[in-house]
């Protein structure tokens, strides 16, 4: 009897210790890594698409293709603290965002798009240092996902690499990063990092960070971010901010106005796959602001296009960066691989 009480005593202890251990690991579980050699991580894979990729419809680059891109999704959970890629629903909004915006360059290149731990918007509200971790951990994944790329199908061809808000963001931790040397930096087409500010002084600091000055130049950064001609202040790009731009109608970064002519088309896009439902030509025109450098939108109403994100102001049209120039970045691109190959 003596020996059968001190035996549940003993396994009640290790059942204490074990819960205690799990409950002290709990809070840490978001440090173990992603393993992106398992091709359940990526939603695009190159010819070889994920089985999410397949549920999305047509296939995502074809055998012969010789320009790899890498994509970066951007912010597309709500809550929580990082996106929890195991969830069946956060993939498939994670999947949508990035069909919103793969088909600009998909019909170039073979398409690299991996699922990770992204901010949510939650975090974005909180802001400080808990956005800032939250960050920290979504570059982890996405640092870890482009060394796979690079060590186990990369083969040395060039490489487009392309984001829209926070996939922006992580595109410059990228090229600080893993586009240091002569060799890398030779590789890169363009970094389409739409929609988070590139500054004056990240170029300082790291020379690699040349933006685009034409339409067609090649190992630079293409950015802007719309909005109305009122705004003056925005989460994206701060009062007293100026980010460095090029306008996607004229391909300058003068601020002298691109009429609404220039646009190729205003585009929906089917967020199941990434065809196209309908679109707009000559949509709006746009002109880069002297003090802020942002991309100005000046005909269109607000109402029309509310921001939709609690912690964007009226007049932001963050969430149309895409949208409104889909025509002219798809054409872009191309033009870009063109040239990359014609140097």
């Amino acid at each position: 009897m003596k020996k059968e009480k001190k035996l549940a005593i003993m396994l009640t202890a290790a059942i204490v210790i074990c819960a205690a251990v799990i409950f002290a690991l709990k809070p840490h579980a978001k440090s173990i890594g992603v393993e992106y050699t398992d091709q359940h991580n990526w939603m695009y894979y190159g010819a070889e698409l994920a089985d999410a990729g397949k549920k999305a419809g047509p296939s995502v680059g074809r055998a012969g293709r010789d320009v790899d891109v890498f994509f970066i999704a951007p912010t597309s959970t709500l809550d929580g603290t990082n996106a929890d890629i195991t969830d069946g629903k956060t993939r498939a909004a994670i999947l949508n965002a990035t069909n919103m915006e793969i088909g600009i360059y998909c019909d170039n290149a073979l398409v690299y798009a991996p699922y990770y731990r992204m901010a949510t918007l939650a975090d974005y509200d909180k802001g400080g240092k808990e956005l800032e971790d939250a960050l920290d951990l979504a570059y982890i994944d996405v640092k870890t996902a482009f060394d796979h790329y690079l060590t186990d199908r990369n083969h040395d061809r060039p490489i487009l690499l392309a984001g829209f808000s926070q996939g922006a963001d992580m595109i410059y931790r990228l090229m600080e990063d893993e586009f240091t040397d002569e060799e890398m930096q030779q590789k890169l087409v363009a970094a389409y990092a739409i929609g988070w500010p590139c500054t004056q002084e990240m170029t300082e600091k790291y020379p690699q960070l040349r933006m685009a000055e034409a339409e067609d130049d090649t190992g630079v950064i293409v950015s802007f971010e719309c909005e109305s001609e009122r705004l003056d202040d925005s989460l994206i790009v701060p009062k007293g901010v100026r980010m460095l731009s090029i306008n996607p109608l004229n391909w300058t970064t003068t601020p002298e106005k691109a009429d609404k002519e220039l646009n190729r088309g205003f585009v929906y896009v089917d967020g199941s796959s990434y065809t196209v439902k309908s679109e707009i030509p000559n949509f709006c025109g746009g002109y880069i602001d002297e003090t802020r450098g942002t991309l100005k939108v000046p005909e269109l109403r607000e109402d029309d296009y509310p921001s939709r994100l609690s912690f964007l102001k009226d007049g932001s049209y963050h969430i149309y960066d895409y949208q409104f120039f889909y025509r002219n970045l798809q054409e872009n691109a191309a033009k870009r691989i063109s040239a990359y190959w014609s140097r």
